[in-house]
């Protein structure tokens, strides 16, 4: 594994040496996500393996260009998962979604209103910077403060700081028992109802609302479930038909993800207090993580969905489709910009790693 790893390091210096843009790249499963991409590919994944685990530790440490799947099937076998549920989004024929890539697109699954984001798990990470060196940050363990929190930096940062070569995260125990209710509620009437059941002791892991039916998981003890299901009330949906659906929500593929044709309207999504009422931006939205995550497949201007999100203290990503020329992500003010400047500067001097695919001049 040595030579795979002198093999990526050379690969960056020569690339640093001539300006010469790399795509970092692990099994392809988020290609769609970002801005256009650019660069010669850089592929991760002969940088592989699970290096370390300890169940009763509750941290795993793999490299980038690891499976994910099986870093979870490792984590199943000891009754333990990655608790924000990260989504894939692989065709297993075409791509392969990876640790490195995980980390790097920082997504997180239904889960994460309960258990938190990607990078409230990144224990530590090792990183080729944009020299070709070998630099490691943070530990397996919670409680590495000192200085900057450059493993947890890493998480959403696509690629453009520098190539994650091995990270370490916390898990979680698997719950002893969940089960999934659906109930028949309008938008706004779903969205008070679950900011009420939030302030309340209910083991909730996930929600979603869409076209008048809001599904919740539960999720714990089972004493805790069944004391949630007679609070809560509604339908109780059958475990292979909830599971069928919580991966639907969290692969896209659900029918509300997938185009119904090639003018489909791009997908959009809005991160936003939970509390923020329904916003009308044509078309009907998916709502996950208690209302605080919504999803618009809308052909709406760009400036109006973005504006909406702004007036109501969140913001807004071009997440799939549409013409990615008004920008993925919700434009930075000038002292935020100036910090990621920094950072990519410090990081990657010569600009070589995905360059543009957080913002075109980034």
């Amino acid at each position: 594994m040595d030579a795979v790893l002198e093999q990526l390091s050379q690969a960056v210096r020569a690339a640093a040496a001539a300006k010469r843009p790399l795509r970092l790249r692990g099994g392809g499963s988020k290609d769609f996500y970002g801005q256009a991409l650019a660069g010669d590919i850089l592929d991760t994944r002969a940088w592989s393996g699970i290096v370390a685990y300890e169940p009763s530790e509750l941290v795993i440490t793999a490299r980038c260009g690891t499976p994910l799947a099986e870093v979870e099937a490792a984590l199943r076998e000891q009754g333990q998962m990655l608790s924000f549920e990260p989504p894939h989004f692989a065709d297993s024929a075409t791509s392969c979604a990876t640790l490195g890539g995980m980390v790097a697109a920082g997504l997180s699954g239904p889960r994460r209103q309960a258990a938190g984001a990607v990078r409230d798990f990144v224990l530590g990470v090792t990183l080729l910077d944009g020299r070709g060196d070998v630099l490691a940050f943070g530990g397996q363990v919670m409680k590495n403060v000192a200085g900057y929190d450059v493993s947890r930096l890493m998480a959403g940062s696509l690629g453009t700081l520098g190539l994650i070569l091995e990270v370490s995260l916390k898990v979680l125990p698997l719950p002893v028992a969940e089960a999934t209710l659906k109930l028949e509620l309008p938008e706004d009437k779903a969205i008070e109802t679950l900011n009420r059941w939030g302030g309340k002791p209910l083991p909730l892991s996930a929600s979603a609302w869409s076209r008048g039916e809001l599904a919740v998981r539960l999720s714990g003890a089972r004493a805790a479930v069944a004391a949630a299901r007679e609070k809560i009330g509604g339908e109780r949906i059958d475990d292979a038909q909830a599971q069928r659906f919580w991966i639907g929500t969290r692969e896209h593929t659900d029918v509300f993800f997938r185009p119904q044709s090639e003018n489909a309207a791009p997908l959009w999504r809005l991160s936003l207090p939970s509390t923020t009422a329904p916003l009308k931006l044509g078309g009907e939205p998916l709502i996950e993580w208690g209302g605080a995550l919504r999803w618009f497949a809308s052909n709406a201007d760009a400036r109006i969905i973005r504006e909406a999100a702004q007036r109501a203290g969140g913001h807004a990503a071009l997440f799939r489709g549409g013409d990615k020329s008004v920008g993925v992500f919700q434009p930075l003010t000038s002292p935020l910009m100036q910090i990621h400047r920094e950072l990519k500067r410090e990081f990657d001097p010569h600009g070589i790693f995905n360059p543009g695919r957080m913002y075109p001049d980034l």
